[in-house]
């Protein structure tokens, strides 16, 4: 069969993936329609390529037929295709990616696929990459690499000792078949198998129950599915995207890769996240079999959710560009907005927010805790140390006026980023270390590893090290400003007050004029900073400056809004929108009623006005009447009445002629 294959240069690269429309491989093709090729490999391997930039052309079939697109992520979409053009869709794409993590229906026609493809090779116009996308569940009863320490973690090393749960044995078949057609000539068929984790994010798929049951508030306590102490291997839906991408970018020489994140939360953990972020904050531990009840589950689902496996993507970490979690420091001069900025970029990714003295605040809180809980079962060794520790740092910071040494900071942040809720969601480190040795203590490295003695990179921890570092900068007089402006109820009693803030900035300006600044350390650690300008004239709630961040470390890794968060928050939005209608409907009918009031009043005054005016006017012409009236009575009246009485007695046959007639012979009467 000839094949219709994209050329070199043509501007694409055509992936093929099974059942576009669901949640899985929906995300994956969603992801790589964004992606130019060749992005996952390191910036300078590919700098200068920007020209030539060759994108993902994405195709699939779907599971139910529409009479258009769903979307605009795959370019072409097929349903129901038979065998013959079937093959004839895959010989066209220089990617083929069959998901069979979520539906156990694609099993036959992944084995189909890569067989038929195996059988046309030697008619391939370019080589091709087949990638199956299965699930941890094939590890299912895979014997402990140690029965002495059982949590020791599997890795890629470890995939031919590898045991499948009884419903998923089909899925290892696949799994070989895959693994064995790729071994017949990889220089024109290339196949890889990602064993991935349970699925997360981006809708949530299997953890959507929890999420609903949370966000609903319906019940008091969210229900955990047998012990839930089992550890269940996750993965961020994007994350598995990216392992696609690294994969088609970098054609590794290992065939076989884990797709799990770092967390290696029980399933207890992951309930008990999810009801402390959405829900009552409770949990309720219930028989398995309830969760069929709930009819959200399906025996795989509840497989899935019984599994324990402890595992180690070992390969993805040391060989791709992938980062699981995200973990951000943020340093600048005092008052510059780093903690206004921190908190505006935790609440983005659902990172968690250290300072200093919040840490130092929960620690003390916690062993304080510890003491007074083991007072009441009985003193131990345990109590009495934790008791000393305590003791240890009271007695320091009343010595230090409130602070503490550097020695106590040092350990008691390095707990903070090395505990489980930080290393799993990652954290964003605000203001601190501020000088390059505070920094060389806080992250030195834990493991005694052989220091190439040509470098200068020191040794450091890679599990509490910031990937992202941000240096917020301003000049003084507008830090000065910024302080003189701030509420006296919030200067009142902090580092902000006029001496301290100036003896702060002082000293901040001087460690970042030493030999060995901060921002060195991160640089020799190749985690170069990024400087960002702070002005406050257009941003003073720092949208642009939290923009730049969110631009420059990219999508979250981390669980994403579910249905019903992206809901509730398209409802607030509608909400907003309407009490912003409601708010202009009131502001109009209140200025309009404002108008009709002010008319009412200038009417009433003209009104008034007009009266005064007829007054004066009456007046005026009763005062110029009285004259002539006079004038009148005097001279004129006395003649009219005789001519009257003349007039009456004579009885004329025309009055109007006697008594012109008559006035006329007696005018002289008339003065």
């Amino acid at each position: 069969m000839a094949e219709e294959q994209n050329p070199i240069g043509s501007g694409t690269k055509k992936v093929f993936i099974n059942h576009i429309d669901s949640y899985s491989s929906g995300c994956i093709g969603k992801f790589l329609s964004t992606c130019v090729v060749g992005a996952s490999v390191e910036p300078e391997d590919v700098e200068g390529e920007e020209d030539n930039e060759v994108t993902f052309q994405i195709v699939g079939t779907v599971k139910t037929k529409t009479e258009k697109r769903r979307s605009r992520v795959s370019s072409e979409e097929y349903f129901a295709l038979g065998h013959e053009e079937l093959l004839r869709r895959l010989m066209e794409c220089d990617v083929i990616v069959y998901n069979i993590s979520e539906n156990s229906e694609q099993l036959d026609e992944a084995s189909w696929a890569i067989s038929a493809l195996n059988s046309e090779i030697h008619h391939f116009g370019g080589p091709k990459i087949f990638i199956l996308i299965s699930t941890v569940m094939t590890w299912a009863l895979t014997k402990p690499i140690d029965t002495d320490d059982i949590d020791i973690p599997f890795t890629e090393d470890d995939y031919r000792r590898r045991r499948p749960h009884p419903n998923f044995k089909e899925h290892i078949s696949v799994e070989r078949l895959v693994l064995k057609m790729g071994k017949t000539k990889r220089s024109r068929l290339s196949t890889y198998v990602v064993a991935a984790g349970l699925q997360y994010g981006m809708g949530e798929n299997i953890f959507h129950y929890f999420l609903k049951a949370s966000w609903l508030g319906e019940i008091t306590r969210v229900p955990v599915f047998g012990s839930g102490n089992n550890v269940i291997p996750t993965i961020h839906v994007n994350d598995l995207a990216g392992v696609i991408q690294n994969i088609i970018d970098h054609k590794p020489k290992t065939h076989y890769l884990m797709a799990v994140d770092d967390s290696n939360n029980t399933f207890e953990d992951i309930v008990k996240a999810i009801s402390d972020m959405l829900g009552p904050g409770k949990i309720e531990k219930v028989a398995k079999e309830e969760a069929f009840h709930t009819k959200c589950f399906n025996q795989r689902n509840v497989d899935a959710l019984s599994v324990h496996l402890c595992t180690e993507a070992v390969f993805l970490k040391n060989s791709f560009n992938l980062q699981w979690p995200i973990r951000i420091c943020i340093l600048g001069p005092p008052a510059v907005g780093k903690t206004t900025v921190a908190v505006k970029i935790c609440r983005h990714y659902k990172l968690h927010h250290v300072t200093v003295k919040d840490a130092i605040g929960e620690k003390i809180k916690q062993l304080e805790e510890v003491v007074q809980m083991d007072d009441q079962e009985g003193e131990s060794d345990d109590t009495l140390a934790t008791q000393e520790l305590l003791d240890s740092l009271k007695d320091n910071m009343n010595q230090n006026g409130g602070r503490l040494d550097d020695q106590f900071v040092f350990q008691i942040v390095r707990d903070k980023l090395n505990s489980k809720p930080c290393r799993n969601q990652g954290f964003v480190l605000d203001g601190y270390p501020k000088t390059y040795d505070q920094a060389k203590e806080l992250f030195y490295g834990e493991e005694e590893e052989a220091e190439d003695p040509r470098s200068k990179m020191p040794l450091f921890n890679q599990k509490i090290i910031p990937d992202y570092v941000f240096s917020l900068n301003a000049t003084d007089e507008f830090l000065k400003e910024r302080v003189q402006n701030l509420p006296e109820s919030v200067v009142q009693g902090t580092h902000y007050a006029q001496d301290q803030f100036l003896r702060r900035l002082a000293e901040f300006r001087d460690d970042n004029a030493q030999d060995e600044t901060v921002l060195d350390y991160f640089d020799e650690l190749e985690i170069h900073p990024e400087h960002i300008e702070v002005t406050g004239d257009k941003d003073s709630k720092y949208l642009a400056v939290t923009e730049k961040i969110v631009r420059a470390v990219g999508n979250a890794k981390n669980y994403g809004p579910s249905a019903e968060e992206r809901e509730k928050e398209e409802r607030r939005r509608a909400e907003e929108r309407m009490k912003l209608l409601a708010a202009e409907r009131e502001e109009m009918e209140r200025k309009e009623a404002e108008e009709a009031a002010n008319r009412a009043v200038r009417l009433e005054e003209w009104n008034k006005n007009r009266r005064e005016v007829k007054r004066q006017e009456h007046e005026m012409l009763e005062a110029r009447s009285i004259p002539l009236r006079n004038y009148l009575m005097k001279n004129v009246m006395p003649t009219l009445t005789k001519s009257l009485i003349e007039c009456c007695k004579v009885k004329p046959d025309d009055p109007v002629d006697f008594l012109a007639e008559y006035i006329l012979r007696n005018h002289d009467l008339v003065d």
